[in-house]
């Protein structure tokens, strides 16, 4: 009997120290897993292609983009990913060199390549009636102090954007005969003229022409 009882006490013993250590969580024992209402939801992303993104349009500089032509620009952007505003001011500038030149030298084939046919129509007049009184231009572009987008817009597929140039320039008109008839290359003239380069953003030719031509007021 008294043995019963020791193995009893043994066995009560032994079964509260195998729970004190089996009851209790270290904190390393695995976690159930959740029920299927409990689990956290996953949202599936859809693929974005990467022609569908396009870059956020920022603050457009006032130096460079009149107020008013801002709208423009903006839908001109997002009508055309290839278009970079910065790029697109300093062709403008250089085409407005070139044309000018092109204008003085009477070059009727390079005015086409930069112009439309109404404004290379209007140049190549302009050219042949200063040919058919002798007279020849000795101009000289010295600087554009300013080239700004003043307006822009987008109408199907087609872009214009119209700047207003200051420039400086020297001219000289000569007769036939070598004599100067009308101003001087030591004094620069002020220049404000208007014009507007448009494109189809569409046409694999990035190029854009003159199409049309004013003087500020």
């Amino acid at each position: 009997m008294t043995v019963v009882v020791i193995l009893a006490m043994v066995a009560a013993f032994l079964g509260l120290r195998l729970y004190s250590v089996l009851g209790k969580r270290t904190g390393h024992e695995q976690q159930p897993a959740p029920q299927a209402e409990e689990r956290v939801s996953t949202t599936v992303l859809t693929p974005v292609r990467v022609e569908d993104i396009r870059p956020e349009v920022g603050r457009l500089p006032e130096s460079l983009v009149a107020p008013a032509a801002e709208s423009g620009i903006r839908a001109i952007i997002g009508a055309d990913r290839r278009f970079d505003l910065t790029q697109f001011a300093e062709g403008a500038k250089s085409a407005y060199r070139m044309i000018l030149e092109a204008f003085w030298k009477g070059d009727k084939d390079e005015l086409a390549y930069l112009c439309d046919s109404d404004v290379h129509a209007s140049f190549a007049q302009a050219i042949d009636a200063r040919e058919a009184e002798g007279h020849i231009l000795e101009n000289r572009m010295i600087r554009i102090d300013k080239a700004q987008i003043a307006d822009a817009s987008l109408s199907g597929t087609v872009a214009s954007i119209t700047l207003r140039f200051d420039a400086d320039i020297a001219a000289v008109t000569r007769d036939r005969d070598g004599h100067v008839i009308a101003g001087s290359m030591t004094d620069a003239v002020s220049t404000h003229d208007v014009w507007t380069f448009s494109r189809d953003v569409k046409d694999s030719d990035p190029n854009w022409k003159l199409t049309e031509t004013d003087e500020a007021a």
